[in-house]
């Protein structure tokens, strides 16, 4: 379970570091700067991430018994 945990970081890192690499207004994506489509579409992946997560801990489990 430990090393699922670590996929925690990777939206960390993507809207930290990922800025200064994807800082660039020119691609639109459906309108929008290519830097706001960036964040936006991680922190949508950052849910779908966490419920990943919280899916396959089995801490959650405990209770179906």
């Amino acid at each position: 379970m430990r090393g699922i945990r670590w996929l925690a970081v990777v939206p960390f890192l993507a809207l930290i570091v990922g800025p200064f690499f994807v800082n660039r207004a020119t691609p639109l994506v459906f309108g929008l700067p290519f830097l706001l489509a960036w964040i936006v579409a991680w922190i949508l992946l950052s849910s779908l991430i966490m419920a990943v997560i919280y899916a396959v801990d089995p801490a959650n489990r405990e209770g179906e018994r």
